[in-house]
């Protein structure tokens, strides 16, 4: 039998070792070292970024947004939107009317995903746009394992995000939490009409001379978030030169082979009444956290929990339970991480995991839940909840330790982008 020619086996190793590379390229994922976008250093602009960050990105790019601009078919649409919207301020006489005039309609929202789909496959600058920025930044890791339907799928997800913000703080819809997160308005007096009236011409001033197809339905979002007090997402960005300074800088020099875990993660327990800063429940948890702190299991203690209770309190459950920390319990400010934006148990994981990192710390280490009994248990059994609020796990569990403490592993799913949270997307 002849053997095989070595330069066709050659040949072959080179084909596979090409493939291997192709194959690695695709299952590219997020990664720490990525610095994420915005386009501005203002409120509003922080809570785009972190609500939709792809529209970001699209703006962000010189070249593809110059695609965008350029192309007939979105061109035309960012004309129609700014007509159509126009029109609204002639004839409408209602609320809903003009805030619909604001959102993307679903042959819009199907019409961009094949746009985008062509374009995809003919510009290398939106090509690079996915390689280079939406796969690495984690905003989207749900879709990454089809790099072909990354990008329509990210579209998709912004703008229903758009329209589920619009719908609950412009036209007063349900939004998953009614008793904390509703509109602050009543979209059924008289008066809203007008209001909302004034709100759609100022956005056809702001937004007219964009050609930009998403520009009018961003903008709407952002501007009835904004009426709402309900930028909250832009609440101490960036942390780590913020609330979070002290021990973000500590991060660099700890030697992390001293401690069995990364963090030791209370979530927040917000008060019920008015004007209260900090519930005893809230300081209970800060105290029992405190005590594993300092018996050396974690370097650090990450409070978490935004501005929750009661209904658009102004006192931050993160915030509140550091300063306790630091004033009654003694603990240094450089150990404490604040994740002032999470309003729910869920979010307290998810964002953890998030800062986790983005921050760098180890993130095959495992970390400790330091709670009541009550929440304690309840996060062991949260998994049905986190997947139909979040469509995704934040956390693997580990043992348990006490009624108190329980262990978890990050996963890096957190770093999806929720869009029916805009306040903690």
């Amino acid at each position: 039998m002849k053997s095989a020619s070595p330069v066709k086996g050659l040949f072959a190793l080179a084909i596979v070792f090409c493939c291997s590379l192709f194959a690695k390229a695709q299952l590219q994922g997020p990664s720490a070292n990525y610095k994420l976008a915005q386009p501005g250093s203002s409120r509003s602009a922080m809570v785009q970024s972190k609500n939709y960050y792809l529209l970001t990105l699209l703006e962000n790019d010189a070249a593809v947004k110059k695609l965008l601009q350029q192309d007939t078919a979105f061109a035309n649409m960012a004309r129609n939107k700014t007509a159509a919207l126009a029109a609204a301020l002639k004839s409408c006489n209602s609320a809903f009317c003009y805030t619909g005039a604001l959102k993307f309609t679903d042959e819009e929202i199907a019409s961009v995903s094949s746009r985008l789909y062509e374009l995809y496959k003919q510009s290398p600058a939106l090509a690079k746009l996915v390689k280079q920025q939406l796969i690495p930044s984690g905003c989207y890791v749900l879709y990454q394992q089809q790099p072909d339907s990354l990008l329509v799928k990210a579209w998709q997800q912004d703008a229903k995000g758009i329209n589920y913000t619009i719908g609950v703080y412009a036209e007063g819809n349900a939004p998953n939490y009614p008793k904390i997160d509703s509109i602050a308005f009543d979209v059924h007096r008289k008066a809203y009409a007008a209001l909302a009236y004034d709100a759609a011409d100022a956005i056809h001033q702001e937004t007219k001379d964009s050609a930009l197809f998403f520009t009018i339905p961003l903008n709407g979002a952002l501007r009835f978030l904004e009426m709402n007090e309900r930028n909250s997402a832009a609440d101490f960005e960036p942390m780590a030169s913020t609330v979070n300074k002290a021990a973000y800088n500590a991060i660099a020099t700890t030697n992390w082979s001293k401690y069995k875990y990364t963090l030791i993660l209370v979530p927040g327990a917000g008060p019920e009444e008015q004007g209260v800063a900090i519930s005893a429940e809230g300081m209970l948890r800060c105290r029992v956290a405190a005590l594993r702190y300092r018996e050396g299991l974690a370097p650090f203690i990450m409070v978490s929990g935004g501005c929750v209770h009661p209904y658009k309190t102004k006192f931050n459950e993160a915030i509140e339970m550091k300063k306790y920390l630091i004033e009654a319990m003694g603990i240094p400010e450089k150990a404490i991480l604040v994740d002032p934006h999470a309003r729910h148990t869920t979010t307290n994981m998810r964002n953890c995991v998030r800062i986790i990192f983005r921050y760098h710390m180890p993130f095959d280490k495992p970390c400790i839940t330091s709670t009541d009994k009550s929440q304690s248990y309840y996060i062991d059994a949260m998994e049905g909840r986190c997947r139909k609020e979040l469509q995704l796990m934040p956390y693997k569990l580990g043992k348990r330790l006490s009624d108190t403490e329980r262990e978890f592993y990050p996963a890096i799913e957190s770093l999806q982008i929720n869009p029916y949270e805009p306040m903690d997307p």
